[in-house]
């Protein structure tokens, strides 16, 4: 049977919108919900490390203030913190409680999984909410999302309609001619220490904090994009930091493309769900 099409009175309550993720990719796409009039909660999840925390909304849940686009965020501690959030227009509540809070608060219209956990297996969120959309890796649409949106370099932003998205393979865009090389990645899980915070010029070979007691090196020049907080423990093999290479024209806050490509696609396919009532796999891809 078809959904039926939703149609918003401009007197009715904002839609939900649950974006599981606190990362750069969950934050830009949280911020484009937040101006096409959805009310937005980003739920933390611990794993992977987040590192480019300059463009996330990912430090609220340690105090500190951030705009991503326009858009606030605000720390939620609990629902009454979410509601009264909502209430402001241009702020997203960033809470680090569970899924199953908010859901038994309010049905969302819609949940993105949008925390980029590359080689884990990936639950099927269908049920969670109107639309359930996949970002990245190992999203199959019908089985685990309504509908997919690629992170893959060659495939950014494309709109994945039939069938499953591109694995993971190790490989990272250009950025300033450095692709993988820019990124340092845990051998061990460990406490991570580091005196350092994103923006910080540094040099090749220079120590930019220990993991467990061992020295953790600078692999080029450049300016941190990104670095896991300190005191934090991670696992083993997931980024610690990237390094931006570009010299004057390295950025470390904001939107970048990606994230902005991203976002776009995830609410061109949302809206076209929404406002035709037809579910995944019959919504035209976007390369």
């Amino acid at each position: 049977m078809k959904a039926a099409a939703v149609t918003w009175h401009p007197n009715a309550p904002k839609p939900l919108a649950l974006v599981l993720g606190t990362n750069e990719i969950a934050s830009a796409i949280a911020a484009k919900l937040n101006h096409e009039r959805f009310a937005l909660v980003l739920c933390h999840d611990a794993f992977p490390p987040v590192i480019r925390r300059g463009m996330a909304f990912h430090d609220v849940l340690y105090g500190e203030t951030c705009d991503i686009d326009g858009v606030i965020g605000c720390r939620a501690e609990g629902i009454a913190d979410v509601v009264r959030i909502h209430r402001e227009p241009g702020r997203v509540a960033v809470t680090g409680m569970h899924l199953t809070d908010i859901i038994a608060f309010r049905y969302p219209a819609v949940i993105v999984d949008a925390r980029m956990q590359k080689h884990l297996a990936t639950p099927d969120l269908r049920g969670v909410a109107g639309i359930a959309v996949g970002i990245g890796p190992r999203f199959a649409v019908g089985h685990n999302c309504d509908i997919a949106v690629e992170t893959h370099p060659c495939e950014t932003g494309a709109i994945v309609a039939h069938g499953t998205t591109r694995d993971a393979d190790g490989k990272a865009r250009d950025l300033g001619g450095a692709g993988r090389e820019r990124f340092v990645y845990s051998d061990q899980d460990a406490v991570w220490h580091t005196p350092l915070d994103i923006g910080t010029r540094v040099y090749k070979g220079l120590q930019l904090g220990s993991l467990g007691g061992t020295p953790v090196l600078a692999p080029l020049d450049g300016a941190l994009r990104g670095i896991a907080r300190d005191g934090l423990r991670v696992p083993a093999n997931v980024k610690l930091l990237e390094i931006d290479p570009r010299g004057r024209h390295a950025a470390w806050t904001g939107m970048d493309d990606r994230g902005r490509s991203i976002a776009a696609s995830v609410v061109s396919a949302v809206q076209e769900i929404m406002r035709t009532g037809r579910k995944a796999g019959r919504v035209s891809a976007n390369a």
